[in-house]
């Protein structure tokens, strides 16, 4: 038996909510890191259980803090993702952190901004900029979108040893086949906002990024302009927005047990960035983005004027899957059978950053 343990980043802390399989009843401890933003939140089972939190204050600036104890206990990397000082840029948020591959179990990946790719291969005590990125040819004409110039998204292939892919806004989406030494720009097929002389194919502004755990080449991104499917790992992308309100949006997730059902949250508009009418609401699609349908059931009916960010949706990996989305406004939402009914978790949190869904041992 497992427990299902939802972690929740928030502009003012980081809040545990805990239940056994059946996601009835919640205990909620916190808030961690009290007073300081929690952009991301990783548990990483690869060997002994570790937890990782990209934490950040406007006193003291970002960092990565590390938990071998289940949470009760962290400590600060040892020396964490920074530029070096003659870089011209800085680092400013911790985006993401994610695992490095499975025989690989001391590597770690993170985004940050402003925009680059940092590595550790010692469980995430010391980090190392990933130059091939960094000096990436294109690198004088990324721009930044309205949330900063920011690598907020990393997947590491199961499949194909060295891939890897990151996103970031408003760049696009680069792949590496080479463990990071070099990048290929796979924005062919996606809108390009203000396509830039020298490099007319960087300037995609891509907010979520995820691949099909089955389909090595199959990866989806929900875009500044646009829902997109590529077949190819990335190469070229197709739109697939059949039956969805509007186009854009930031969250994107894959039902764990169906590669072929993923869910997204459509906001009004680029101008807007709230719910369309006031009714929150999530969309699911099951046959890989080519048709979608509203699930709505047990969220708010009107006046919900409010956002899902980027990272602020998650899927547990029981069957059927439970749904867990987190509002700017503080709300907590949770489906126990893949979207179908919603109901609101206990509390009401500052403004929701992250939202991470894994199952833990019993008791844990």
């Amino acid at each position: 038996m497992s427990d299902v343990l939802v972690m929740v980043g928030t502009r003012k802390g980081a809040f545990f909510y805990r239940s056994d399989r059946n996601r009835r009843s919640w205990r909620v401890e916190g808030p961690l890191f009290k007073g300081w933003e929690v952009g991301y939140l990783q548990l990483d089972t690869r060997r002994e259980p570790t937890l990782y939190a990209g934490v950040g204050s406007y006193v003291y600036g970002p960092t990565i803090q590390i938990s071998r104890d289940r949470g009760k206990t962290w400590s600060q990397a040892e020396q964490g993702p920074r530029y070096a000082a003659d870089a011209g840029r800085n680092v400013e948020r911790i985006w993401c952190i994610e695992p490095g591959p499975a025989e690989r179990p001391e590597r770690l990946y993170a985004g940050v901004a402003q925009a680059g790719l940092f590595v550790s291969d010692d469980g995430g005590e010391h980090w190392q900029e990933v130059m091939g990125l960094s000096e990436h040819p294109s690198r004088a004409a990324w721009a930044p979108g309205a949330g900063g110039l920011c690598c907020h998204r990393v997947l590491v292939d199961p499949h194909t040893p060295g891939r890897l892919w990151v996103g970031i806004s408003a760049v696009g989406v680069l792949r590496s086949d080479d463990d990071g030494a070099s990048w290929k720009v796979c924005n062919e097929g996606v809108p390009i906002a203000a396509p830039e002389k020298d490099f007319p194919e960087i300037g995609s502004c891509v907010h979520a990024l995820v691949q099909a755990p089955d389909r090595p080449g199959r990866l989806y991104q929900q875009n500044h302009r646009g829902v997109f499917r590529s077949e190819d790992a990335g190469d070229h992308w197709q739109r697939i927005e059949n039956g969805l309100p509007s186009e854009f949006g930031f969250p994107m997730v894959l039902d764990p047990n169906d590669s072929q059902t993923l869910y997204v949250v459509p906001l009004e508009s680029d101008e807007y960035r709230l719910t369309p009418g006031g009714k929150l609401t999530v969309y699911r699609s099951r046959d890989g983005g080519d048709s979608w349908s509203p699930l709505r059931h047990g969220l708010p009916a009107e006046l919900c004027h409010t956002a899902v960010l980027r990272h602020a949706l998650d899927a547990d990996p029981l069957d059927p899957c439970g749904l867990y989305l987190g509002t700017t406004g503080g709300h907590l939402f949770h489906s126990p059978d893949g979207g179908e009914t919603w109901s609101a978790l206990p509390g009401e949190l500052p403004r929701i950053q992250s939202v991470r869904a894994v199952l833990v041992d019993e008791g844990w």
